[in-house]
């Protein structure tokens, strides 16, 4: 045991020298055949552990995530020889086939890219293909990364997520530059193709062989279910894959018959459902301990929601740069400097309102932020009156 112990805290040590080479502008290749040297024979899933001990020593994420590539580059070719994925991404539907074929379809937008990287015009289609990975890494973030979290594994998501946004602000400043008529080098395509393999590979590798490890059959199929509510990037026509049992539909049938005993009334499961999934807003609830217990589902959501969230820290639920803000904002609430905080944003067509309530009972005891969303833009352009009953 105490030569396992010693392993671990030498690789540890060995890492942040590594990340500090990187932070100081050693080059990468150099770094590279270090890392290749020092952790040969050593899995990747081992490597995962000691990036996370370093997370949680204290080492800021952004750090870490300096050595991300270096990691997938060493290791590329080898881990396939220490898990076996094959059998999940067969499976029509099933969450790895899904991650799989859309990573495929990704791959085929980049070859496109590469090849009319000249004609502004073309590059511009596929470049607009190209913008569904917004959508692909929104669901790895919101209903993947939870199930990992769950099992204690936080350090690799975290460094993903922020690469996922560093690849978001490349693409999204190429496409602009594009759109204003100027020249696209080739070293910029190319550098963003490789981040954006790299991601691939890492996804496919590294993250799912840890879900294979980790996931049992029911949140699989949970998994599956959000993965049809979010939606597919540059695939179609994806099969449902394990649907609700024969139990769990009876216990969902059976929840409904149920009711809820209100100050003001008293209601039935369904119909407290049916209200607040009606309400023209976003509603989402953290408690107390800052996890996430409920989100409502109305049929336009301004951001997108699965059923994963659930228990989930509200922290990892946001970006590792906004992580400080969303912290100050629950504290302000928590500790009754505020009651409530506004933001607004475009986001293309809408103007959201952003709003979050510290939720207190009657003795004024904190119990948890309400977050409360809408697109105000509609309202925005109401003029004159309309009455309910004209005079």
């Amino acid at each position: 045991m105490s030569k396992e112990i010693n392993n671990s805290i030498y690789r540890q040590k060995v890492l942040t020298d590594l990340i500090s080479q990187l932070h100081d502008g050693v080059d990468f290749d150099t770094v590279k055949e270090q890392f290749a040297e020092i952790f040969d024979g050593v899995s990747s899933e081992e490597i995962a552990q000691a990036e996370q001990a370093l997370i949680n020593n204290g080492l800021p994420v952004e750090e870490v995530q300096r050595l991300c590539d270096v990691h997938a580059a060493v290791f590329k070719g080898s881990i396939a020889d220490i898990h076996k994925t094959t059998e999940p991404s067969e499976i029509p539907g099933h969450p790895v086939n899904i991650l799989v074929l859309e990573n495929k379809a990704i791959k085929k937008v980049l070859n496109q890219i590469m090849l009319h990287y000249q004609d502004s015009e073309l590059l511009a289609k596929e470049l607009q293909k190209l913008t569904a990975l917004d959508l692909h890494y929104t669901k790895k973030e919101t209903l993947i990364f939870p199930y990992l979290e769950k099992y204690g594994i936080t350090g690799p998501t975290k460094v993903m997520w922020g690469v996922d946004n560093e690849i978001k602000s490349d693409l999204k400043a190429m496409i602009k530059a594009n759109t204003n008529g100027e020249a696209i080098a080739y070293e910029w395509i190319e550098h963003l193709t490789s981040r954006i393999e790299e991601m691939i590979f890492k996804e496919e590798s590294i993250m799912v062989p840890m879900l294979i490890d980790n996931l049992n059959e029911d949140e699989w199929r949970a998994l599956a279910n959000d993965n049809h509510e979010l939606g597919f990037a540059l695939i179609q026509y994806v099969p449902k894959w394990s649907p609700l049992t024969k139990t769990e539909a009876s216990l969902e049938s059976e929840m409904t018959q149920g009711e809820i005993q209100l100050g003001s009334g008293h209601l039935k499961i369904e119909e407290l459902i049916g209200m607040l999934n009606t309400l023209p807003i976003d509603i989402t609830f953290v408690d107390k301990d800052n996890n996430v217990k409920y989100f409502s589902q109305g049929s336009e959501r301004v951001f997108a929601r699965a059923n994963s969230i659930i228990g989930r820290k509200v922290i990892n639920c946001h970006p590792p740069a906004s992580v400080h803000i969303v912290e100050n904002i629950i504290e302000d609430l928590r500790s009754g400097r505020k009651d409530h905080e506004d933001f607004w944003i475009n986001m293309k067509d809408k103007f959201v309102f952003i709003r979050y309530f510290a939720v207190r009972d009657e003795n004024k005891e904190f119990l948890g932020v309400l977050e409360v969303t809408q697109d105000i833009k509609p309202i925005q352009a109401l003029t004159g009156e309309k009455r309910l009953v004209e005079d």
